[in-house]
C-alpha cells in the first residue's frame, strides 16, 4: 500500500476511533466537504472535527450496515471469486495526510490489480440508485477518495438491497475526481487547523452554531453592512413568500383531502392513501396552575432568551442612489 498505517482499529474502543477520525477526512466525510451529503452539511462536519459538536449517532441503518459487511465480502468473494482481505487499519495518505481510509477490504484483481472493497446495505426504496452501473454518488467519492488513500487502482463495491438483491460493481480510479477531492478535502482541512468555519449554509447545524457563536446582541448597536446584503435580504425575502405559498396551496390539498374523507378513516386510490385518524392527546394546563397554584408555577418558570432575526429590503435614494438598510432585531 502506498498509504501509511496510522493505527489498527483490532481493540480500539469507539471513543479512541473518533479520536483518531478526527485526525483527518475519512471516505464517508468526502461527500459532506463537496457538499452532496443529504445528512450533514460541512459545517457541522467542520464542529465534529473541532471537538465543538459530538459525532452523529450511527443509527440503526448503519449498526446492521456493519454487522452485515463480513456477510457481504463472503458473498462478494463466492460470486466474484476474488478474494478479499479485511483491512482492520485506519490508512492516511503519505502525500496528503489530511487524507484517511478505514477500508472494509482490499483485493487483488486479475485485470485491474489492486483494489478497495467496499460493503454497503440499501433499504429497497433506494433501489433506483444502483440499477444498471449505477453507484449511489456518496459512494462514488468515498471510493475515489480511498484510492487516492492508497493509490490502488480501483474499487468493487457490494451492496445487498432490500435485504434480499445482492449485486457488485466495479468503479475505476478517476485522477479528475481524485484531484478535485484533494483541493476541496485541503481547503476544508485549513479551515480545521485555522479554527476558521467554513462558509454558512442553510442547515440547522449552521443555525445552532450561530446561535451559540453569537447567543447576545449589544442593545442598540448598529453597523453597515456591505453592499452584497442586498442581494441576500431580496434571497431571504422571496425564498419566505415561496414558503408561504407552498404553505398555503399544501393547506388547501390537505383540506380538500379532508372534506373527501369525511368521517373515514382511511381512503386509498391504487396504491396510495390518506390518513385522518382521531388523536388523543393530554395537554399540560399551565395557565391553569398559574392561576390555581401561583407559587408552584413560580418555581419551575424557566427564563431563555433568543435572537429574532427581522428582514427589510432597503430603499434606494433617487438624489443620491444610496442604499440604506435598517435591521431591527428583537
Amino acid at each position: 500500500m502506498a498509504a501509511i498505517v496510522l493505527k489498527s482499529t483490532e481493540g480500539l474502543s469507539e471513543a479512541e476511533w473518533i479520536a483518531y477520525r478526527n485526525l483527518g477526512i475519512g471516505g464517508s466525510d468526502a461527500s459532506v466537504v463537496c457538499g452532496i451529503n443529504k445528512y450533514k452539511s460541512p459545517i457541522e462536519l467542520w464542529m465534529e472535527k473541532t471537538g465543538q459538536a459530538p459525532p452523529q449517532e450511527a443509527g440503526e441503518a448503519a449498526y446492521w450496515g456493519t454487522r452485515m459487511e463480513s456477510l457481504i465480502r463472503e458473498e462478494f468473494i463466492l460470486r466474484s471469486g476474488i478474494k478479499v482481505v479485511p483491512v482492520k487499519q485506519i490508512l492516511q495518505s503519505k502525500e496528503y495526510p489530511f487524507m484517511l481510509a478505514n477500508l472494509d477490504g482490499a483485493c487483488r484483481c486479475p485485470i485491474h490489480g489492486k483494489c478497495v472493497f467496499e460493503a454497503k446495505t440499501a433499504n429497497a426504496f433506494k433501489a433506483s440508485e444502483w440499477e444498471g452501473n449505477a453507484v449511489p454518488p456518496e459512494y462514488l467519492l468515498q471510493l475515489q477518495h480511498y484510492l487516492c488513500v492508497t493509490g490502488f487502482n480501483g474499487a468493487y463495491i457490494a451492496v445487498l438491497v432490500g435485504g434480499n438483491s445482492f449485486q457488485w460493481k466495479y468503479v475505476a480510479r478517476d485522477e479528475e475526481v481524485i484531484s478535485m477531492l484533494i483541493k476541496r478535502e485541503r481547503d476544508f482541512w485549513m479551515h480545521v487547523t485555522d479554527d476558521v468555519p467554513p462558509p454558512v449554509d442553510g442547515s440547522d447545524a449552521c443555525v445552532d452554531f450561530l446561535n451559540r457563536q453569537y447567543p447576545k446582541c449589544a442593545s442598540r448597536s448598529k453597523i453597515k453592512l456591505p453592499e452584497s446584503a442586498v442581494g441576500l435580504i431580496r434571497q431571504h425575502n422571496k425564498a419566505d413568500e415561496q414558503m408561504k405559498t407552498h404553505k398555503e396551496q399544501k393547506q388547501k390539498a390537505a383540506n380538500q383531502l379532508k372534506q373527501m374523507l369525511g368521517e373515514h378513516e382511511y381512503g386509498y386510490i391504487g396504491d396510495g392513501y390518506v390518513k385522518w385518524p382521531t388523536i388523543t392527546k393530554k395537554d399540560f394546563n399551565t395557565k391553569q396552575l398559574e392561576i390555581d397554584h401561583p407559587a408552584i408555577h413560580a418555581r419551575y418558570i424557566v427564563k431563555s432568551s433568543q435572537r429574532r432575526l427581522t428582514v427589510k429590503e432597503p430603499t434606494i435614494s433617487n438624489e443620491s442612489n444610496q442604499l440604506h438598510f435598517l435591521a431591527k432585531a428583537g
